[in-house]
């Protein structure tokens, strides 16, 4: 095969995989947070690109912008800086002024680029509408232990309806750092504060936060893929974190606590990389939501069709036996799956005979993009529990071809005669399958 017809099949099968997601995205209100930093950054035209993108596919965006660098660029040069007191930052009558001054620059930087529809870019053709307006009603945060935070403020409100009015027109709406309140005053708000509010307020789907540094890290030093809502006060309070990568983490979980299912934190520096997020299964950042984004658990009928898609071509290959639809209906309540992300990634089914104290683990199949970090281990360790809670002290596996993997995983040589009568009356012969046995600790001999 020519290398332009590789790259033509990779082209099409990834076109193919992304599938799903633009049918799932259509439609769907995105709030999409980002720090100052990105507006001064020459990368900026290629993440605006990325939005435009994100916009003709048929999502409802909000993006809502910071502006500290271009407020501390602007105090710097009238000889005065920001003030902060326990992490908040103090904005007297001069810093007010530069935040207005950042925020009206930052709104037609971001209006000008998208705008553009020059031949021959990606901008080519598209008109995107931008609005935006008093749509955050805010309030001072006042005097705290003694300190008077002048016009830094707190969200109060979104104008919920005038923002849903922009998003129905098609246009991309504009929001930044900034509130108003009912007497007119004008106060300083944290992006990430101003990006949960919109998020809760317009319910949603998903709350974006396109952060500066290397995002969040797990045990094993790698990007953490997710993050229960729950998890992130205890992670802030173990570890240092940058403050404004631990405002988003926070407005994060609130969103979460508040109904929005799926909170996104996204390195913003890595190119494409909010694309990848939105596009592929395994994204490009951490995933912050209120039940795990990969779940092991019982299976249920509807999960058959991503039970047999990890079944066929191993039964194909003849490393197991093939089991129509009708018999996997007649059993799904031995099977457990892992679920990521709606989809059916791993699996395997334990069959008792209780009278024995001896269990069949069967059908086990983990997706070939998923045999990695563990899965395979963890899928095993959870039947051996689900065993041991049965009173089972014995577990088999029959195999043909995988005898080394459950040799590695404390599984001994055995012999057809060592099965239970009833499973060793149905042994198939012509197959020749291995038998395997491991006494289960923690389990009466």
């Amino acid at each position: 095969m020519s290398a332009t017809n590789s790259n033509a099949t990779a082209f099409a099968h990834w076109f193919r995989q992304c599938t799903p997601y633009i049918h799932a995205h259509r439609g769907r209100t995105f709030v999409i947070a980002f720090g100052g930093e990105a507006l001064d950054d020459p990368a900026l035209p290629a993440l605006v690109h990325d939005i435009a993108l994100l916009h003709g596919l048929g999502i409802r965006l909000v993006l809502v912008h910071g502006a500290r660098p271009q407020i501390e660029r602007r105090l710097a040069e009238r000889g005065a800086e920001m003030h902060y007191v326990g992490g908040l930052r103090i904005t007297d009558d001069q810093a007010l002024s530069c935040v207005k001054e950042a925020a009206g620059s930052a709104r037609v930087e971001l209006e000008a680029l998208l705008s553009m529809g020059l031949a021959n870019s990606p901008m080519a053709g598209v008109r995107i509408p931008v609005a935006s307006g008093n749509f955050t009603i805010a309030r001072p945060i006042g005097v705290l232990e003694g300190v008077d935070y002048q016009h830094t403020g707190k969200v109060r409100r979104i104008d919920r309806e005038a923002l849903r009015a922009a998003l129905d027109a098609g246009a991309v709406a504009l929001m930044p750092p900034i509130g108003y309140s009912p007497t007119g005053e004008v106060f300083n708000l944290a992006a990430a504060d101003v990006a949960r509010a919109a998020a809760v307020a317009l319910a949603a789907d998903k709350l974006i936060f396109l952060a500066e540094g290397g995002g969040v890290t797990g045990t094993d030093g790698r990007p953490a893929s997710n993050l229960l809502a729950g998890d992130v006060d205890a992670l802030l309070a173990e570890h240092t974190a940058p403050e404004e990568l631990a405002q988003a983490l926070r407005a994060g979980a609130d969103a979460c606590r508040s109904g929005i299912r799926r909170v996104h934190l996204i390195p913003r520096r890595r190119d494409g990389a909010l694309l990848q997020e939105l596009f592929t299964r395994d994204g490009a950042g951490t995933l912050i939501s209120d039940r795990p984004f990969e779940e092991l658990r019982p299976a249920r009928i509807d999960d058959i069709p991503g039970i047999r898609a990890l079944l066929e071509p191993l039964e194909q290959a003849g490393v197991l036996v093939p089991r129509p639809r009708e018999d996997l209906e007649e059993v799904i309540d031995r099977f457990r799956v892992t679920e990521r992300d709606g989809t059916v990634v791993s699996c395997a089914a334990l069959f008792c005979w209780p009278g024995e104290q001896t269990g069949e683990l069967a059908c086990v199949a983990v997706h070939p993009d998923y045999r990695t970090r563990g899965r395979g281990d963890r899928l095993l360790a959870h039947m051996e529990a689900l065993a041991r809670e049965r009173g089972l002290t014995r577990l088999f596996v029959l195999t043909t071809q995988s005898a080394h993997w459950f040799r590695e995983r404390g599984f001994e040589p055995a012999g057809v005669d060592d099965l239970p009568p009833p499973r060793r009356a149905a042994y198939n012969a012509r197959r020749s399958s291995k038998v395997y046995i491991k006494r289960l600790t923690g389990t009466e001999p």
